[in-house]
């Protein structure tokens, strides 16, 4: 998804928030400028932190705040998972609460705010305009052998679990993989943060081998392109991943909540709605 110029401002006014250093600003504004029409957001806030790193050191560590969000969702699991199992479509509701989980994002929330978060919660219902979509994803599954899950962020990844529990239980021949982040970034999932959950328990984890929070193909790794030239089914969650992989050629299913007014004025919803949405 190529970059348009109110979202390079905001790129920039997330940076000049974080600090008022002069030579470090005009560098994120060359990086800017200097952008190639296929540079996508993750891609720049990746060299942005490389940069940061240079100029202050390590970035913030998000591992307790991860840990916290997790440590939440999971204790709502056996609640969810039985509104799940007694519902009349069970994956259709998971997949419901799934795109829920995606709210808790550091990187494009200005506050993550836990009580909006569970209210949330209160409509699990498939609206009309996800049912097309969601009938379409069915049919993938039905003929498809291989589904990849392609994660965002921690505490949503409980969600995707249960997720992917329905998943295994409506199509019993489909092998499940879910691709991390290879390294540390905002509260992005890492490895570590799916087996912490039990997400290793349902799917093989593999990663997209580097600290960036988006699927960029020309950075996956040998594991990474693999699952995801092999898959046939790919379900990506979040903003971040939308931004990366929209118009790259993918047949992907996506699912994220709208949170900036990039994705509101680009989809003509109001802020936090639920986007599922096919793209060949």
């Amino acid at each position: 998804m190529r970059i348009v110029e109110s979202c390079a401002e905001c790129l920039y006014k997330r940076q000049k928030d974080k600090t008022d250093n002069k030579e470090y600003l005009a560098e994120i504004k060359g990086l800017l400028e200097k952008r190639n029409d296929e540079d996508t957001s993750p891609y720049m806030v990746y060299l942005f932190n490389k940069l940061h790193e240079r100029y202050f050191g390590k970035a913030a560590d998000y591992r307790m705040i991860k840990k916290q969000y997790n440590d939440l969702v999971l204790s709502m699991e056996e609640k969810l998972k039985s509104e799940i199992e007694s519902s009349e479509d069970p994956l259709a509701k998971s997949l419901i609460m799934a795109r829920i989980g995606n709210y808790i994002d550091f990187g494009a929330l200005n506050k993550v705010d836990e009580k909006e978060f569970l209210e949330l919660f209160k409509d699990t219902r498939m609206r009309e305009d996800d049912v097309k979509t969601y009938e379409a994803f069915l049919r993938e599954c039905e003929r498809g052998r291989s589904f990849l899950l392609i994660c965002d962020n921690c505490g949503e990844i409980v969600l995707d679990k249960l997720m992917l529990e329905e998943l295994k239980k409506r199509f019993p021949k489909l092998t499940l993989s879910a691709m991390v982040r290879g390294g540390e970034v905002l509260n992005d999932v890492t490895e570590e943060d799916a087996r912490y959950v039990g997400l290793d328990k349902i799917a093989k984890i593999v990663t997209n081998g580097e600290a960036i929070a988006g699927m960029v193909y020309k950075m996956l790794r040998d594991e990474g392109r693999i699952a995801l030239e092999e898959a046939d089914i790919i379900l990506a969650k979040g903003q971040g991943n939308y931004e990366a992989m929209a118009g790259q050629g993918f047949h992907v299913f996506y699912e994220f909540l709208c949170k900036c007014d990039l994705f509101t004025g680009r989809f003509n919803v109001p802020r936090l709605t639920g986007m599922f949405i096919e793209e060949r």
